[in-house]
């Protein structure tokens, strides 16, 4: 519970800081906001909050999630489960869009899919059942994986067998995946804002409270 209250502050004050240009430049956070249920490394989310690298999102059969940063859209469609990374989104199942002209790029398992150049791109990938489908819908993707690098150009798709960086299967596993200790509680950033709400919220309550801050235990 604690979790959720403290990445909400952090969501909100995300929004807030976002409107400068210079701070989103070199921020690795992103806003996720969905229609439908979905989760965050396991906990629900209602609406919208802060995604920071490593982060863990899932949507459900009949829900959807849209992960916004600067430059950069990743739509994960329903049923689908990614993890935020700095510079890509890892599928690990399901389906995404991704529009960039910040290069993300979207993995899954030993491929890569990478915009080709520093334009606008928009391609999708779908990972079903151990298949990879990629569209590149606008500009030229580049796939690569052990094989070698090939180059999608716009309009076309391409399809590829899913395997880990072993060459393995990945194996797979149905529910809510379980909460992660990594995201927004380590963002350096994350814990500094977070002491200073922590302290700004303890000081305004000694200032405007005669009472005091832990509550009286009632007698028998």
């Amino acid at each position: 519970m604690r979790t959720l209250t403290f990445r909400g502050v952090l969501s909100w004050l995300l929004i807030l800081l976002m409107a400068s240009p210079a701070w989103a430049a070199d921020s690795a956070a992103a806003m996720l906001y969905t229609n439908g249920t979905a989760w965050i490394n396991g906990g629900y989310i209602p609406k919208s909050s802060a995604v920071f690298n490593g982060d863990m999102v899932q949507t459900k059969a009949d829900s959807v999630a849209n992960i916004k940063s600067t430059g950069t859209s990743v739509l994960v469609l329903s049923d689908s489960l990614v993890q935020y990374q700095d510079s890509a989104v890892k599928l690990e199942h399901g389906s995404l869009n991704v529009a960039t002209s910040k290069n993300m790029a979207a993995q899954v398992g030993g491929l890569k899919v990478v915009p080709a150049g520093s334009s606008w791109t928009e391609f999708e990938v779908h990972d079903t059942d151990g298949a990879v489908r990629i569209i590149a819908r606008k500009g030229e993707v580049k796939l690569i994986d052990g094989s070698g690098t090939t180059t999608l150009a716009e309009g076309q798709e391409a399809s590829r067998d899913e395997t880990s960086e072993k060459g393995k299967k990945k194996k797979r596993e149905g529910g809510a995946i379980p909460a992660a200790g990594g995201g927004a509680l380590n963002s350096p950033w994350a814990i500094g804002i977070g002491v200073g709400v922590v302290g700004g919220i303890t000081a305004w309550s000694l200032i405007h409270d005669d009472d005091p801050v832990s509550p009286k235990k009632p007698g028998p």
